[in-house]
């Protein structure tokens, strides 16, 4: 018999990481537009730019999900601890006897 795997969250460090590098990618993306009508090295800059914008948004968005995949596991659980709890309970039984 296996046992199920727990998948433990992101930790906050890396959520925070995450984001930044997303806002950093942005900024720099948004800077290598400004700059594009000069020359080849800053069309190579935003095409870096854009690489990195690329590779942080999914990062991202996987950090999201973790988390809201966590919670989802989360409620689960106690909603099975409540239909438990429910299931015990006897509603027509008197309770002087």
């Amino acid at each position: 018999m296996t046992t199920p795997s727990i998948q433990r969250p992101t930790t906050t460090a890396f959520f925070i990481q995450a984001a930044i590098s997303f806002g950093v990618s942005l900024a720099a993306v948004a800077y290598g537009i400004a700059k594009l009508p000069v020359g080849a090295w800053e069309r190579g800059f935003l095409a870096l730019g854009l690489v990195f914008v690329v590779t942080s948004s999914f990062t991202l968005a996987k950090c999201v999900r973790d988390r809201q995949e966590a919670e989802e596991v989360t409620n689960r659980v106690d909603k099975a601890r409540l239909d438990k709890l429910l299931i015990e309970q006897d509603v027509f039984k008197p309770d002087g006897i």
